[in-house]
């Protein structure tokens, strides 16, 4: 790992930092989308605007961003940035903020990678243009699955205070099963049963056949009463992610939001759901899954919106999952426009609502109803014609659909899963 060095580095300066809060208010840098491809990559106006920037530089600009803004300058350390014992304050700043992207790296929150590079031999090793200023650019920073699982876990407290005190636990459905934690009337035993007895109930029976309870009791096998618990479901879940052009343009960033929501989910299912399975699908011209250790990095780029795509790919992943419940979280802005022909060919039209995708959408969401599957939309969108084609989707699906933004996507998302019961919105 490579940073800027300075003599009389002073750790007390760093030390008063709280690491957990200053992670947290870096979430939104170290989550953001960007737009992938690099400028002059937009299918229409041509610039896509500059790719995601995850230089050290970067990151140092938005540690003293977030110092700023939490107020977490102590007075030591603004004594220091006015340059007092003889170093200017731009060194003094430096040193700071490297000692900071150090200590986070020690934590484990965020790795560095640095790309094998050969100095020109009258390159200087300090100043701008030097050695050191190149390496403040070249080196990348990624979060590990420590910081992964941090943001996740902030996320997901975020999402419940906003909905107030929430009871989390397994899936409750309106069945009961023979289990340990009683929660129902005695029942017969059945062959298969888990012999979780009701002795109570089981004596009784065999008081009222034989009149007596004589040691050794005759107990027949149709005197065995077994306690009843409810059945708590396990659930197969897989997160489609839009990643549109139009999840990062006209001035929202829509993506960023979805991938929280996504790190939230993790971190509930790891921690309340040990037997549910999260999987994470991005669709755009295409459609692929990808490691949510990536998630962080994935970014939305100049593609259309193949929804029957995704929803193939969901669904295949789901019939490999041995579970109670299946379902889709589908999160969008916008209508399907691209279209995978059989020879692998991609349909698009750009202006949507297209009678060829459409019904090939359709089809697909027949699919995913015929093999259990429940597709719950979340839309980033209100467009009288979108509504009326998400309308359609959760008809056919028997799904529910959610008209949202950015700020109440997470509290639909958690709240539905949580729940699991119709909700108007």
């Amino acid at each position: 790992m490579r940073f800027h060095t300075y003599s009389k580095l002073d750790p007390s300066l760093t030390d008063a930092v709280d690491l957990e809060a200053l992670l947290e208010r870096l979430a939104d840098f170290l989550l953001q989308s960007g737009f992938a491809g690099g400028p002059m990559q937009h299918p229409y106006w041509g610039d896509s605007g500059d790719e995601e920037d995850r230089s050290m530089d970067a990151l140092r600009q938005a540690i003293l961003d977030a110092l700023i803004d939490g107020g977490q300058f102590t007075p030591e350390m603004l004594e220091a940035l006015r340059g007092e014992g003889g170093e200017d304050s731009e060194a003094q700043l430096a040193k700071l903020l490297d000692e900071l992207v150090g200590r986070l790296a020690e934590a484990g929150y965020l790795t560095t990678d640095t790309p094998p590079q050969m100095p020109s031999g009258h390159q200087a090793v300090t100043g701008k243009g030097g050695l050191a200023h190149a390496a403040s650019r070249d080196v990348q920073f990624q979060l590990t699955q420590k910081g992964l699982d941090f943001l996740g876990y902030k996320a997901l407290r975020q999402i419940l205070g906003a909905l107030g005190r929430s009871s989390i636990g397994s899936h409750d459905t309106p069945f009961l099963a023979t289990g340990i934690e009683s929660d129902g009337w005695s029942k017969p035993y059945e062959f298969g049963d888990t012999m979780n007895l009701d002795i109570v109930a089981t004596l009784t029976n065999a008081l009222a056949r034989t009149g007596s309870l004589e040691v050794p009791i005759d107990l027949d096998y149709g005197d065995l009463m077994v306690h009843q618990a409810e059945y708590r479901s396990s659930c197969a879940t897989v997160l489609m992610l839009d990643t549109s052009h139009s999840m990062i343009l006209y001035g929202e960033d829509r993506f960023t939001p979805a991938k929280k929501v996504a790190l939230a989910l993790t971190h509930l299912i790891r921690t309340q759901f040990p037997g549910d399975t999260l999987r994470v699908v991005l669709f755009h011209d295409s459609a692929e899954e990808i490691p949510l250790a990536t998630l962080a990095s994935a970014q939305v780029g100049p593609y259309h919106t193949n929804t029957a795509e995704g929803l193939k790919l969901a669904r295949r992943i789901l019939m490999s999952q041995k579970t109670d419940m299946r379902q889709i979280i589908m999160i969008t802005d916008g209508k399907p426009s691209a279209l995978t022909m059989p020879d692998g060919q991609i349909y698009k039209n750009s202006m949507g609502l297209d009678a060829y995708v459409l019904a090939a959408t359709f089809r697909e969401v027949a699919d995913c109803r015929r093999a259990g599957v429940v597709i719950n939309t979340f839309m980033l969108a209100r467009d009288p014609s979108l509504m009326a084609f998400v309308k359609r989707m959760s008809q056919i699906s028997r799904g529910k659909a959610y008209f949202t933004n950015t700020m109440t996507l997470g509290q639909f998302i958690l709240m539905d899963f949580l729940r699991k019961k119709t909700r108007r919105v």
